[in-house]
């Protein structure tokens, strides 16, 4: 029986995820051919068949054909399948509710950190939202480090424009900005649309400089036939007068779906558009209401407790507490009623919900589907206060997203152009449901996670997870090249951090901001128990001392010169995590450990991965770890210090969980 597989530590590869995707739906053009460097038998395509299989919607080289193309595009796509050599690890001082929270904060480059997510989070992300770099000149940070030609060093430098033509470099305009926004744009999408659910969707804020740019990118990434709409929002009530043309109020959504379907989005509440439950004349009977799907207007029911009372033939039953629009508990009403409880409970079961507008009790319901708008394409601010998260207000601007941001921060402005909380949730509540993921990977302020939590919170049935991804931008040399404005906001963010004794960085703002949300969030709601945590990590490179190593390009006995080559600042949890990462494991998911003969036994999920990175494991380790009844193990190679050790491991998890040796071999790994 040979050594147990090592996990490859690396990324995923973008190609193999394509080749993957069309086996699935084109098996027949697949054939085998020998790998040269491992001398393995592999999966390839003939490109004959294929093109037989695609008939004449085919072209190669093409003098004339429509697409949409910039210096440096090659190079764009070619990096979306280069897979890297990094990992990510856990920050758990940094963390809030570590051991039980599902929402992930992540720091590194979102185009390292969407690659590293591929295996674990590949079709598991149900909304995405982003508010990447408009392209203004003054607002660009990410700079792929990927190989280009003279002519593309040129146009980086600004000798020439993307026609070719020399001119003198201005920084405001040249065109350098577009093809290099546009390749790291296009490269985050592609690796991005991966992580969507088949019935996923994207939103992308974006302003005028690069709106038709990215249009056109996202027809060609996601597929014109899936885009939904542009949503324009009005970012500001107070635009400037000073605006030579015209006064701009608006910025633009682009909407795509991974795939087009049939799902019908969800607006605000209809009104009117609810049915009486009441029939005058019915015999009168009790109905049990729970909790959860009963909405009291707040005009009628403000917050506060509630004694037994009749009005208008409709008796409340029970003394309930109403908090922003729900009850506390369940609660009885008698009335006239439609509905036997059976039939009521049925309606529950299948979404129906129900609302109370008067204090006459007078219960209307709305079915699942039917008690929703279709949202407009124009989504206007409707209020001008700077409470944005209460019910029945409307979408605010980026002055009511500044002001609550203000007084989230101890009374410092530090972040620029914030998307309000009610825009995200306006969005949140298109499509988001149970348990869904909702992934941003330019998170900024990290306001998405802020409207993820207060989403839940107003909407008790689900329990929405989110996962954040932020550049760790250097304050200190955002300074060097900020305008007035920025400065200023940068200097306030800067003495803030200094008072918390933080580095002077964007992410640290942002994790403090998600501290004060949860304060905020707790002190508004004492009794609420949900999810107000989040698990943070940082991109940093491999966990081995050697990080070009490629397993699969070395025999057995070279492979054996690996043993030892964790890195000395490694610990258990930075292997556990990589190991996670690589082996398709959720980064969300519970874990517990425990101590067997000196040695950590580590359990992801009740058992979906146990590990141990000790070094000659005894036989009462392996047998802890086999009655965890688990579906995937790990171990460092250096537990097998001779080949007894390795069969006597292999034969105790087959006694006690009946595996054969192909199930073995598939689900014991080393590193």
């Amino acid at each position: 029986m040979e050594r147990p597989e090592r996990l490859d530590m690396q990324s995923a590869d973008g190609a193999q995820l394509n080749l993957d995707a069309l086996y699935q739906i084109a098996p027949s053009c697949f054939t085998e051919a020998k790998d040269p460097k491992t001398g393995k038998i592999k999966r390839v395509v003939n490109f004959d068949v294929l093109r037989q299989l695609l008939g004449d919607d085919t072209v190669e080289d093409a003098p004339e054909a429509y697409e949409f193309n910039w210096v440096g595009k090659q190079e764009a796509r070619a990096e979306v399948l280069r897979p890297i050599n990094k990992t990510l690890r856990p920050v758990k001082e940094d963390s809030v509710d570590w051991d039980n929270t599902q929402n992930l904060y992540i720091e590194g480059d979102n185009l390292e950190v969407l690659k590293l997510l591929q295996k674990s989070y590949l079709g598991k992300v149900k909304m995405i939202y982003i508010d990447p770099p408009y392209n203004t000149g003054n607002d660009f940070v990410y700079h792929d480090d990927s190989s280009r030609s003279q002519e593309e060093e040129d146009l980086a430098a600004g000798n020439i424009d993307e026609l070719g033509n020399r001119y003198r470099k201005n920084t405001d305009s040249n065109g350098r900005f577009h093809s290099e926004w546009c390749s790291m744009i296009y490269a985050r999408l592609m690796v991005a649309r991966s992580l969507l659910t088949e019935d996923g969707v994207i939103f992308i804020s974006i302003g005028v400089e690069e709106f038709a740019t990215l249009k056109s990118i996202c027809n060609e990434v996601f597929g014109e036939n899936n885009f939904v709409e542009v949503f324009s929002w009005v970012k500001t009530s107070t635009p400037p007068s000073l605006a030579v043309k015209s006064r701009k109020t608006n910025e633009y959504i682009l909407c795509y779906e991974k795939n087009k379907n049939n799902i019908k989005y969800n607006g605000e509440l209809l009104d009117g558009g609810d049915q009486p439950l009441l029939n005058t004349g019915n015999t009168e009977s009790v109905l049990i209401f729970p909790k959860d799907k009963v909405i009291f207007k707040p005009k009628a029911f403000p917050n506060g407790v509630y004694e037994p009372y009749c009005k208008d033939r409709v008796s409340l039953l029970d003394r309930i507490e109403i908090i922003d629009g729900k009850a506390t508990t369940d609660f009885r009403l008698k009335g006239e009623f439609k509905w036997t409880q059976s039939f009521f409970d049925e309606e529950v079961k299948n979404g129906t919900t129900f609302i109370i507008k008067t204090d006459n009790l007078s219960v209307r319901f709305i079915r699942e589907g039917e008690g929703y708008k279709r949202p407009t394409n124009f989504i206007k601010e409707k209020i001008t206060s700077p409470v944005i998260d209460k019910p029945g207000v409307g979408v605010g601007t980026n002055e009511t997203a500044s002001s609550y941001l203000t007084s989230l921060m101890d009374g410092k402005n530090v972040f620029s152009y914030p998307k309000p909380v009610s825009l995200i949730k306006y969005l949140t509540n298109f499509i988001c449901k149970d348990s869904d993921i909702i992934m941003d990977f330019f998170s900024g302020s990290g306001t998405t996670a802020d409207a993820v939590w207060r989403y839940n919170v107003e909407n008790k049935e689900v329990a929405l997870k989110y996962i954040l991804v932020q550049l760790p931008e250097n304050l200190d040399e955002n300074l060097k090249t900020a305008d007035a404005n920025s400065k200023e906001l940068l200097l306030n963010g800067i003495q803030l951090l200094d008072g918390i004794n933080k580095p002077h960085k964007l992410t640290e703002l942002a994790k403090y901001r998600l501290a004060k949300t949860i304060d905020s969030i707790k002190q508004d709601n004492p009794d609420c128990q949900m999810d107000l945590g989040f698990r943070v990590f940082r991109i940093d490179e491999s966990n081995f001392e050697d990080v070009e190593r490629t397993p699969k390009e070395y025999n057995q006995d070279q492979l054996d010169l690996f043993l030892n080559n964790v890195k000395s600042d490694r610990n258990d949890l930075d292997l556990l995590f990589g190991c996670m990462l690589d082996w398709g494991v959720q980064l969300s998911l519970p874990m517990s450990s425990e101590v067997v003969d000196g040695k950590a036994i580590y359990t992801v999920n009740e058992g979906d991965l146990v590990a141990c990175f000790a070094d000659k494991v005894t036989d009462s380790v392996v047998k802890a770890m086999a009655d965890k009844q688990p579906l995937r193990v790990i171990f460092r190679d250096s537990c097998f210090e001779q080949d007894a050790d390795k069969i006597n491991i292999y034969e105790t998890f087959k006694q006690l969980l009946d595996w054969s040796d192909k199930d073995v071999e598939k689900n014991i790994r080393v590193i």
